[in-house]
């Protein structure tokens, strides 16, 4: 008799693994939205309108035989999964694969890809008025997102700010050297060891002139974006029914991925308690390995696939089409890329391609 094998979320690590299980099990993937969404597109699409379709890819192409549920799971225990319907999906193997969410435009803030176009589309329209911008958080995000704009409009002020005093301090301190290089050619300000006294009077993407005070002076800026912020999906789990959640609202996985405490549930990205940076890279790893060990089970067989991050970090961070930074672990520490190493592997078209072969339509 066939398994079912629920996923809860078609983020990046649900879907690879909803894919990998396709012809093992009946794969039953759970998510509200009409359509994945690569959000590591989403700061291009911003700045592109023209591009922004290349970021949503059906979900009706990704499975052969399994089943998608265009609904937000409520529960979870054991045996299965119930949904905000009240309807309940019994299965033998669960998967938590309900990733994050951040302030746009990061990552949308509506389930239909529709409407995800149509704010992009409005909220470029304010950009492109904007003369002076200010990014409030200067991590990857915030630094991607500077380095788009400034790629479309090279004459914009941009400027971030961050209390941090070092930029990405988890990396070689060559990638930062480097880093800061190319943010001075481009001509983005960075005020690090800074922070806004208040928020800005006027919401984040649109255009409106304002001053805020800040913690060394003040700045003037015509349109603010937050950069900073990540909140774990995981309100399923607040009934306890199932495992007990951090106070960052992530779950404890054992070296194979299950949840902590049982065999058949396992969880993938960034619900995962692992001591890593929450990127659609790693996610995209755990589900290589979590489809592993549910094939083994099924086959009767004890799982051995293992996951342990690495003391390395890793990151390809685009600034625009053309430049970035970029670093890769080694057994010989770090290995750092060029800016034109970064394009060839992430800024010149940000794996869209991938995409377009996981989900089976064109590139």
């Amino acid at each position: 008799m066939t398994k079912t094998v629920a996923v809860i979320g078609g983020g990046y690590g649900g879907s690879a693994l909803a894919k990998a299980l396709d012809e093992h099990a009946h794969v039953v993937l759970i998510d509200p939205k009409d359509a994945f969404v690569h959000s590591a597109g989403s700061l291009r699409a911003l700045v592109r309108p023209d591009w922004a379709p290349n970021m949503f890819f059906p979900f009706d192409t990704l499975l052969t035989h399994g089943r998608l549920i265009r609904q937000r799971a409520a529960s979870v225990d054991p045996a299965g999964v119930t949904l905000a319907t009240g309807e309940r999906v019994e299965a033998d193997y669960i998967v938590l694969a309900s990733g994050s969410g951040y302030p746009y435009p990061a990552k949308m803030d509506t389930d239909d890809h529709r409407e995800a176009l149509a704010r992009l589309r409005d909220t470029h329209g304010e950009l492109d008025t904007a003369a002076r911008v200010l990014i409030v958080g200067a991590g990857p995000v915030g630094l991607e997102l500077a380095g788009e704009i400034k790629a479309v409009w090279p004459g914009k002020s941009v400027a971030l700010i961050d209390p941090a005093e070092t930029l990405l301090p988890a990396f070689d301190e060559r990638l930062r050297e480097d880093l800061h290089h190319q943010l001075g050619e481009l001509g983005i300000e960075v005020l690090l060891g800074h922070s806004l006294s208040e928020e800005p009077p006027v919401e984040p993407g649109r255009a409106s002139t304002f001053t805020v005070a800040t913690s060394g002076g003040q700045l003037t800026a015509d349109i603010w974006f937050r950069a900073h912020g990540v909140a774990v999906n995981g309100d399923y789990l607040a009934d306890g029914r199932l495992t007990a959640r951090n106070a960052a609202g992530q779950v404890a996985v054992t070296e194979h991925l299950n949840v902590e405490g049982h065999d058949k549930v396992y969880a993938l990205g960034d619900i995962t308690d692992l001591a890593e940076a929450k990127m659609a890279g790693y996610a995209m790893q755990h589900a290589e390995v979590v489809a592993a060990n549910i094939r083994a089970g099924l086959d009767g067989a004890a799982p051995e696939a293992v996951y342990r991050p690495s003391p390395i970090p890793s990151v390809l961070l685009p600034l625009g089409p053309k430049a970035g930074v970029g670093q890769f672990p080694s057994p010989d520490g770090p290995v750092l890329l060029d800016a034109a190493t970064v394009s060839a592997y992430k800024g010149a078209d940000l794996f869209t391609g991938r995409f377009a072969e996981l989900f089976g339509v064109e590139g």
